[in-house]
């Protein structure tokens, strides 16, 4: 396969047209790059195969992955009939994320597309062991789609946190925003930026660490701190003053409303790895992920 950079669509176990399929063909439009589309089995059925002579097991696994090769080229050939260079490849592995570091490794990708897959129990969006450790671990730009009511995506939200001011956070930023209004623009679509600022959460942090409250005036010059690096940001990147939301209150709550009330397509925010605790309990981005009204698109820090 070429080295050409391309976008990696990871189609679902099922054979069925999820909503990816017609996000990741708009992408590949919009961003004029070639679309290879992969499915990963392993049918739980043939982990019984000691009770089965092994060339029966091998008819059968090699029967399925043939019907499924020829349904995911039928799903190539609709993309190609829109105008994408699309491929497909079905392959076997008991590990679907191991599977797919070969392509990450091999490939140079330039966005890995997949369905979010819900877990309707915990009301979670974002919730399965996959969905995560791409989330937290692959370092290629990762896309998780919720639905397709607009293939091409036509509000793009940018979410940014200026609270930190460390020279990491503020490249960190930059990138997340620079993604967004690439995005918008090629595909015709509206950037919003948005942060959201929690008073309570700072008072909080500054009483966790055995401190008096700050005064009201302290606690007034930092949220005006943060207003104008937010502005700086949005100047930066030519967002318009009135695509730029800058909001007090919880970010979790804050940033749902707000793509839900903008009726936004796509949220682009940052995601990092977290060790020891923090692993567990997640960042503020995490839980936005769990609960966000729309799909995702995670960017790391080293991208």
């Amino acid at each position: 396969m070429s080295q050409t950079q391309r976008l990696l669509l990871l189609a679902p176990d099922a054979m069925t047209r999820s909503p990816a399929f017609d996000r990741a063909t708009e992408l590949a439009l919009a961003l004029d790059l070639p679309l290879h589309i992969v499915a990963i089995d392993y049918l739980e059925v043939l982990s019984v195969a000691g009770l089965f002579a092994p060339e029966q097991v091998k008819k059968a696994r090699d029967g399925y992955l043939e019907t499924h090769r020829h349904w995911l080229w039928q799903q190539a050939e609709l993309a190609r009939r829109h105008g994408v260079e699309a491929t497909s490849e079905v392959v076997w592995g008991k590990d679907a994320y191991q599977a797919l570091q070969q392509y990450v490794k091999e490939l140079p990708l330039a966005l890995i597309i997949k369905d979010a897959e819900p877990e309707p129990v915990m009301k979670r969006i974002f919730f399965t062991p996959m969905d995560w450790r791409l989330l937290r671990d692959c370092p290629v730009p990762v896309h998780l789609v919720t639905d397709a009511r607009h293939p091409r995506p036509r509000q793009v939200l940018a979410i940014v946190d200026v609270l930190r001011s460390e020279e990491q956070d503020l490249v960190f930023n930059d990138r997340i925003v620079d993604a967004a209004v690439k995005l918008a623009e090629q595909c015709n679509a509206q950037v919003e930026l948005l942060h959201a600022f929690d008073w309570t959460a700072v008072y909080a942090a500054d009483m966790g660490v055995g401190a008096l409250p700050l005064a009201t005036g302290l606690y007034e010059a930092l949220g005006q701190a943060q207003h104008e690096v937010f502005e700086s940001l949005a100047e930066r990147h030519g967002v318009p003053p009135q695509q730029r939301h800058f909001i007090e209150g919880a970010p979790l709550s804050s940033i749902c409303t707000f793509a839900t009330d903008h009726q936004c397509d796509v949220i682009v925010m940052g995601t990092t790895q977290h060790r020891g605790l923090d692993k567990h309990l997640g960042s503020t981005a995490e839980q936005v992920l769990q609960r966000a009204p729309c799909s995702v698109w995670a960017i790391k820090p080293g991208e």
